[in-house]
């Protein structure tokens, strides 16, 4: 009797998000998009998270097992520390990623009781609600943009695995400067000039966005939060023309822009 052949999995997209903060899940609208969103890719065999949350060098990986949550904000109601996200550990992931980054002068570290920050559960939680999928979360070894670009061209091969590889940050970042009211000027402006950025492909003034961008020193006054980007931009590859803007629009005055590429 033939064995019936296990079937390739699908190329996965690679996506960059802008996460919210724990209030996400009480938003009227930002929950559906994310769902929506999720109901539209490919099933994915695992998930790989990079979170504008977690800086660490040399590169870590986070918890192969389930390990609890880490609630990385203060001052918020009691049931925000009581969301759980049990999704399985990914150990195959983490050995594929070990073997892909493996190389002279490049350590890889592990971290196995580093459980998922919020800027990777936070959406998780809206977009597989049933925390059924195998999730990785791994460090931001640098904030450079190319070092980051490089970092994702090397993780690229794990999407014909299967592997969802999520950059995941804010679009615009810059809490002391909020406004009480309304979308501020230097938000609106660097959305803007992203969106275009990103429509033309214009890697290069992506790269150099803190100089050629407007307000970008006001949008990021600390560029964590867009430095997930460079991960999903070097992974996507040629699919940088196979572009999508699945959610954008502001909340609480920062652009909500996420993309998705292929």
């Amino acid at each position: 009797m033939t064995t019936p052949a296990v079937p390739a999995p699908a190329r996965m997209p690679v996506l960059y998000l802008s996460h919210g903060a724990p209030p996400l899940a009480d938003d009227p609208l930002w929950p559906a998009e994310l769902a929506a969103w999720s109901a539209e890719l490919p099933r994915p065999r695992a998930i790989l998270m990079v979170s504008a949350h977690w800086e660490e060098a040399p590169l870590a990986l986070g918890a192969t097992e389930r390990a609890p949550l880490v609630y990385d904000f203060w001052g918020f109601p009691e049931h925000y520390y009581r969301v759980r996200y049990d999704a399985p550990g990914a150990p195959e992931l983490a050995a594929s990623v070990r073997a892909l980054l493996k190389a002279p002068g490049t350590p890889v570290q592990d971290i196995p009781d580093r459980g998922l920050d919020h800027g990777a559960y936070v959406p998780l939680v809206e977009m597989y609600p049933a925390a059924d999928v195998p999730v990785l979360q791994i460090s931001l070894p640098t904030l450079d943009p190319a070092r980051l670009m490089d970092l994702g061209r090397r993780l690229a091969p794990l999407r014909d695995e299967g592997v969802l590889i999520v950059g995941s940050g804010f679009f615009t970042h810059n809490l002391a400067a909020l406004r009480h009211t309304g979308v501020p000027g230097w938000s609106a402006e660097f959305d803007a000039w992203g969106g275009e950025a990103l429509a033309a492909r214009d890697v290069d003034a992506l790269l150099d966005f803190e100089a050629k961008s407007p307000a970008g020193r006001l949008a990021h006054p600390r560029t964590e939060h867009f430095a997930p980007l460079f991960v999903t931009l070097g992974a996507a590859g040629s699919d940088l023309d196979a572009q999508s803007t699945p959610v954008d629009g502001f909340w609480m005055g920062l652009s909500k822009r996420s993309v998705q590429f292929g």
